[in-house]
């Protein structure tokens, strides 16, 4: 028993040695990386371009090659950082480079002036490859399309939308080569689906934005949708009919004078609408085939109703002699 637990302690005493051991060599290795990386290396790397400010006007074209070959100095922590992500140069089309009549070109000298910018005041640029790019760019169409909202709104009885639904934008900016940008004519929203509605509505809806079109640009992707939701209840009143367009030399009589026009409006307006607010009128001229009767219809309806009829259909009439 005893020399069991005395080969036991032997063999802990050597395993804690190794974890030891190990654990200074990992410390060591952590102190010569943390050296290296220190010290100050010079190497060549490939940016990728990053264009900034292109006016709204123009499409760059066939710049997916478009890559600066740079050589510089700086410490290792900062060359590991170029390693990890894929380092970028940005050129700014609105002070890098010179515009001709069909080519944006930049000059590697530009750089030199906003190394800092770029780099960062810890780097030094030895060199830039190649010394020039040149930019082939084409006319960008920039037109205002409207936005056409998509809905499916449930009411609580008796509760209903007052006017319009307000857009807010009520157009996008659509901007990119005329040959495609001339073929959007709108932009529809994402549908608006809500239930039990029965207080204002406000909310942010997502535009459908035609896929797989890299090349056109738009002004934004969502709009603020907003309505103003109030009690609605309805009326009715008689409205006198009045018969057009019978020829001067015949004597009409019809039946009846009056009809009933219903409407539905905002509890709000309802004392405010007045029978003199509507029109009937039966047209004589179309009458067709013999017909035995007019039809009334609402020439004119109240600005504060959301929608009104006619609760008869037929007006009888019999010519006199």
């Amino acid at each position: 028993m005893i020399r069991k637990l005395k080969k036991e302690i032997l063999i802990s005493i050597r395993n804690r040695k190794i974890n030891v051991f190990f654990l200074f060599l990992l410390l060591a290795f952590i102190i010569l990386i943390f050296t290296k990386l220190s010290n100050e290396f010079t190497n060549t790397i490939t940016f990728d371009i990053n264009k900034i400010n292109v006016p709204q006007e123009n499409v760059v074209l066939n710049d997916s090659n478009a890559k600066l070959k740079v050589t510089l100095k700086t410490h290792g922590f900062k060359w590991l950082g170029y390693y990890l992500s894929k380092p970028k140069i940005n050129i700014d089309f609105s002070k890098d480079v010179i515009k001709t009549k069909s080519t944006f070109i930049w000059d590697k000298s530009k750089a030199y002036l906003y190394s800092d910018e770029q780099f960062g005041n810890k780097v030094e640029l030895l060199n830039i490859s190649p010394d020039t790019l040149v930019f082939k760019y084409d006319v960008n169409l920039v037109k205002k399309v409207p936005i056409l909202l998509n809905t499916d709104v449930a009411f609580v009885s008796g509760f209903d939308v007052t006017g319009n639904y307000k857009l807010n934008p009520d157009s996008i900016v659509v901007v990119g080569p005329e040959i495609i940008a001339s073929k959007v004519k709108s932009v529809q929203t994402e549908k608006l689906t809500l239930d039990d509605v029965k207080s204002n509505i406000s909310s942010m809806v997502k535009l459908k934005l035609p896929k797989n079109n890299k090349d056109l640009k738009f002004s934004t992707n969502e709009i603020q949708v907003s309505a103003t939701v109030e009690k609605y209840t309805e009326g009715t009143l008689k409205i006198p009919v009045s018969v057009i367009n019978v020829p001067a030399d015949m004597t009409l009589n019809y039946f009846p004078k009056e009809v009933i026009v219903a409407y539905y409006t905002s509890l709000k307006d309802f004392k405010a609408i007045k029978a003199e607010d509507f029109v009937v009128e039966c047209d004589f001229s179309a009458i067709e085939n013999q017909q035995a009767y007019l039809t009334p219809k609402l020439t004119k309806i109240s600005k504060l109703v959301k929608s009104a009829k006619v609760n008869q259909q037929r007006i009888e009439f019999i010519i006199l002699e």
